[in-house]
């Protein structure tokens, strides 16, 4: 079986100024899912964006031919449940948090899912994957943190790999289709690595909007990919 990667460009590394722009210049460069990153200032050391950015910017999330591109909605905030619901009705397409950033993991996933946004979990580096063993039936997305949660532009954990092949496992024992999406310093030079741990989905912030051409950086992590 073909595994289909996913780049998703996270808009963290973006020119602020010009967001519509470069979420349009992204994907016309051949980006797959729009990564959006969330920050509160109390789950994490840092504050970006809320549910009016992800609105605003829903209409310039599609194709030169009209296709809608995801808008993949990572929240590093705590509490989850009101913000999630906010972010959904502003256009997000998958919504994922931290398992301890909510009191009640299971009604949080739930109240994702019953707005019709897929929903997934996000794992930070010194995390464990117990949580799965009892959320695995109901998610979406894994998301594997490869540098701690916060600030752009950092380098890769190599542990994270070992996560992202337990992950793997678990997806497929489960028989479900289940994105394993892997975040932070993920570059041409290493994304290989990752896919061979088990990830289908990159996402990646400096290493294409720190670069001139966009469609040149997304161009040589398809190739190595392979």
């Amino acid at each position: 079986m073909t595994t289909t990667y996913r780049i998703a460009p996270s808009i963290l590394s973006a020119d602020f100024a010009r967001l519509g722009e470069e979420v349009k210049s992204v994907i016309d460069a051949g980006a797959d899912w729009i990564h959006f990153d969330v920050m509160d200032n109390h789950y994490v050391p840092n504050l970006t964006f809320g549910p009016m950015i992800c609105q605003a910017l829903k209409p310039h999330a599609k194709t030169a031919a009209g296709v809608a591109v995801p808008i993949d909605v990572h929240l590093m905030i705590s509490p989850v449940d009101a913000l999630a619901a906010s972010f959904a009705e502003a256009g997000a397409d998958l919504i994922s948090f931290h398992p301890d950033a909510s009191g009640h993991v299971h009604r949080s996933i739930q109240a994702i899912k019953s707005k019709g946004v897929k929903a997934g979990l996000v794992f930070n580096p010194a995390e464990s994957l117990d949580v799965l063993e009892w959320t695995l039936d109901e998610i979406d997305l894994i998301l594997i943190m490869s540098v701690n949660p916060g600030f752009g532009g950092q380098s890769f954990i190599d542990s994270a790999l070992r996560k992202i092949e337990h992950a793997r496992k678990l997806i497929d024992a489960s028989g479900r289709d289940i994105r394993l999406e892997v975040d932070g310093g993920i570059k041409v030079d290493n994304i290989r690595r990752v896919a061979d741990a088990g990830a289908d989905t990159f996402v990646a912030g400096s290493a294409i909007f720190g670069k001139p051409d966009y469609k040149g950086v997304i161009d040589q992590m398809r190739l190595a990919l392979g």
